[in-house]
């Protein structure tokens, strides 16, 4: 196969703030693989939380170079075992190789991958439209900017509830809160039952994402369920998952790709944990990967290329929430800025 890679700067069209960080511009790298006159495309973006640095991945994709220029693809999964001899703790950068090689093989096979998978598109969740931690007053104007049926708002400030309290006077749709574990265990507890008062449907990742042992204990006295994110970043996750939360949220590139990604949404469900999937603030050339998954899920956050000015590509069509069905092969994704 061939290998190129390229980063792009994404433009936000708002400042975005979570808890921890905001940010105006999100950079990543896109990863193409060619094979038979047929390319395929993967995504990874740059993350100061997770240590993933763009210009450390394309030096190590220099080096891995050997790996997977004799490489013939026959099976994506087999090509994820046979890098993560190499890759077992470059999560980020091996997810953009998987979703390319899956891309790729679908692109090759000339069917989307949901139908190589064996799945159907039936009853698919609808998508967040997700709300960044702003004044309350330019929270209230974005929300007002993209009428929604769905919305995930970010929280983690000194007036969480205010804020939710404010947003409810703006619209009547669904919210789901994500406090990017910026939560104490008594928080939780408290915001939870009044959050349930206003329409809020779970709150993902509200404490540290080691703090196990608290949120078993707060699982048994939230008044809302609890979905994993930052604690449940690989398959090693989910046991402890399992006993803190009522769900989780797998992220490619926290995984390692859709590989393992898979693997966890079918352990998961074994486990007695609703499903979901969350996307970064990325292209939608991540987006379309994430919306081969959807047969599998009970929500999905997959508004990432919403949130661009510049969307570096053509994936999913999303509107008011639904996603249609794919129907290029491979992710469905195609990237319209050269390489």
């Amino acid at each position: 196969m061939k290998l190129r890679s390229r980063i792009y700067e994404l433009q936000l069209k708002h400042t975005f703030g979570i808890s921890r960080s905001t940010r105006d511009v999100q950079r990543t790298l896109i990863i193409e693989l060619e094979q038979g006159g047929k390319k395929g495309y993967g995504e990874v973006t740059e993350s100061e939380y997770y240590h993933a640095s763009l210009e450390k991945m394309q030096t190590r994709l220099e080096q891995l170079m050997p790996l997977i220029k004799d490489y013939q693809l026959a099976d994506p999964e087999q090509f994820w075992d046979y890098l993560n001899r190499q890759l077992d703790n470059e999560r980020f950068l091996h997810c953009a190789i998987d979703v390319a090689a899956h891309d790729l093989f679908g692109k090759l096979n000339n069917k989307p991958l949901y139908q190589i998978w064996g799945l159907k598109w039936k009853n698919i969740p609808l998508t967040n439209f997700t709300i960044g931690i702003d004044t309350i007053q330019k929270m209230e104007e974005k929300l007002k900017e993209q009428p929604w049926p769905l919305y995930k708002i970010k929280l983690g400030t000194d007036n969480d509830l205010q804020i939710i309290q404010s947003l409810r006077n703006c619209t009547t749709a669904t919210f789901r809160v994500d406090a990017n574990a910026a939560w104490t265990a008594e928080q939780t507890i408290k915001n939870a039952a009044k959050l349930a008062d206003l329409g809020v449907e779970f709150i993902e990742q509200p404490m540290h994402p080691e703090a196990w042992a608290e949120m078993q204990m707060v699982k048994t006295k939230c008044a809302l369920p609890l979905m994993a994110d930052e604690a449940c970043k690989t398959e090693r996750d989910l046991d402890d998952c399992a006993t803190s939360f009522d769900g989780i949220n797998v992220k490619l590139m926290k995984a390692g790709g859709l590989t393992p990604a898979r693997r966890m949404l079918l352990k998961a469900r074994k486990l007695g944990l609703k499903t979901m999937v969350g996307c970064m603030t990325e292209s939608s050339i991540g987006i379309a990967a994430i919306a081969q998954l959807l047969p599998y899920l009970d929500y999905v956050d997959m508004d990432g290329a919403l949130l661009l000015k510049n969307d570096i590509a053509n994936g999913v069509n999303i509107e008011d929430g639904v996603i249609r069905k794919p129907k290029n092969p491979g992710t469905g994704s195609i990237l319209i800025q050269e390489m």
